[in-house]
């Protein structure tokens, strides 16, 4: 609830939002893998939120954002943070502990070429932590839902009417379709890593159940964690 509550003032306050969810990705992939003395690549670390989290956690951080809006959001970039882009990485292959990403995934066009760079720069044995917003579910037009299941161009086109403006997350182009299935096809057909969890993010344990049925869990899940280790 808390981070939900968060959420809703995504764009209003991202200082708030953002330091709440990095918060809980710490918590999180400490659950999978020990953060303390530990390198971590963040795929997408925007202005420094996720950089402020680990280090506090004892990890050596390094984030990569492509862009320069989102690197200086807070003023300027944040420590540790380069450009660069999670479809082709700026780091050596094998070196990192752990790679991460939070909903990145959707805002890019080819999801899966990002998801082998990630598992590229991780060392052998170390841990891949991959969630991302698929695209039927409740929040995957981001600012357009839920009109974005009527389609992605419709969404936008209507914003934009509504608005005056473009939308943020702009489908084709910043936001795409990615779903739980393709994700999880992904996951088990890789050479690269073992798929060793998938679940829905904010779910309580409760729900967990619902990755396991194929159209339920496209709607239902809110955010999708894939977690692999690599081979």
């Amino acid at each position: 609830m808390t981070l939900f509550r968060a959420f809703l003032t995504e764009q209003t306050d991202p200082d708030g939002f953002y330091s709440v969810l990095a918060g809980d990705s710490v918590s999180q992939v400490a659950q999978h893998a020990p953060l303390n003395g530990r390198t971590i690549v963040d795929v997408g670390g925007g202005p420094g939120y996720f950089s402020d989290a680990f280090r506090a956690a004892g990890a050596t951080y390094l984030g990569v954002d492509p862009d320069v809006g989102e690197l200086t959001a807070r003023g300027e970039a944040g420590e540790n943070m380069v450009r660069g882009s999670g479809t082709e990485l700026p780091v050596r292959t094998g070196s990192v502990d752990i790679c991460y990403s939070s909903n990145v995934l959707e805002h890019v066009s080819e999801p899966e070429v990002m998801l082998a760079e990630m598992c590229r720069v991780t060392k052998p044995g170390g841990t891949i932590f991959a969630s991302f917003t698929p695209w039927y579910s409740p929040w995957g037009g981001h600012e357009t839902a839920p009109w974005h299941f009527l389609g992605g161009s419709y969404a936008r086109r209507r914003y934009l009417e509504k608005n005056g403006k473009e939308p943020k997350n702009k489908f084709g182009e910043s936001l795409f379709a990615f779903s739980v299935g393709a994700a999880i096809r992904w996951g088990k057909a890789t050479p690269l890593a073992d798929l060793q969890e998938v679940y829905p993010r904010y779910h309580p344990s409760w729900a967990q159940w619902i990755v396991r049925v194929p159209g339920v869990r496209e709607v239902a899940s809110w955010n999708l964690v894939m977690v692999l280790r690599k081979r």
